[in-house]
């Protein structure tokens, strides 16, 4: 049994998925223009250079999850995957996805972004498995804007895994191979625990580690 993991933010999409969503929040007239754009792209700004405040950025990208109800966030996010999403989704990224798919491969998205913003993502690539940063919910079904459970993000990441694969009977250890795409020198602590790791458009840090450590380097976007 093989196993295949997949970053989703500059890795299947050559994009930030959580930038774009609060970037579509503010052009919708949603949240205020000017404090969420210096927000934003200071959290962006944090994460790029491997100095995020993860807590700081979840309270800031849960507010408007918060201050909404569900019935009008799930029409703003089909609106939202029409128009930002699905035109930039590549033909490489899907055939990266499928070849895994055909192959048999056991397949999973794990990101940082909440997964609010990355289910229909998820859904889109035809990846049965999500594992995301968890907004929390109500007994009614409205967000909180709270976290539940450990943010999929940094070694959290391989937290949320392994307990993945613990609620469905299993382990890394039971898998043959298990790859890795991914970006970001954030998640070198899950590179380094499969047996491949590949770096798609990795960003400098990561790629001067790809390239001393004899990493697989992806282009799957111009």
């Amino acid at each position: 049994m093989q196993l295949a993991l997949f970053d989703l933010d500059h890795t299947l999409l050559p994009c930030d998925s959580d930038y774009a969503w609060t970037q579509y929040l503010i052009d919708a007239g949603v949240v205020d223009r000017e404090d969420f754009t210096r927000k934003n792209d200071d959290f962006y700004a944090q994460y790029r250079a491997g100095m995020l405040d993860v807590q700081a950025f979840l309270d800031f990208q849960f507010a408007p999850l918060a201050d909404n109800p569900r019935a009008r966030l799930d029409a703003w996010h089909a609106d939202f995957m029409a128009r930002t999403i699905v035109p930039v989704i590549g033909q490489a990224a899907r055939a990266l996805v499928n070849r895994h798919q055909e192959q048999g491969d056991l397949c999973a998205l794990i990101t940082a972004t909440n997964s609010f913003v990355t289910g229909p993502i998820a859904r889109e690539f035809g990846i049965p498995h999500l594992i995301a940063t968890i907004p929390a919910q109500d007994g009614y079904g409205r967000f909180t804007g709270r976290v539940r459970g450990t943010p999929a993000f940094r070694a959290g990441k391989l937290e949320r895994l392994d307990a993945w694969l613990e609620a469905m009977g299993s382990w890394r250890g039971a898998f043959t191979r298990i790859w890795f795409y991914s970006d970001s020198f954030n998640d070198l602590p899950l590179l380094q625990a499969v047996s491949d790791p590949v770096a798609v458009h990795p960003d400098p840090p990561l790629r001067a580690h790809a390239e001393q450590a004899g990493w697989p380097i992806l282009e799957l976007y111009p």
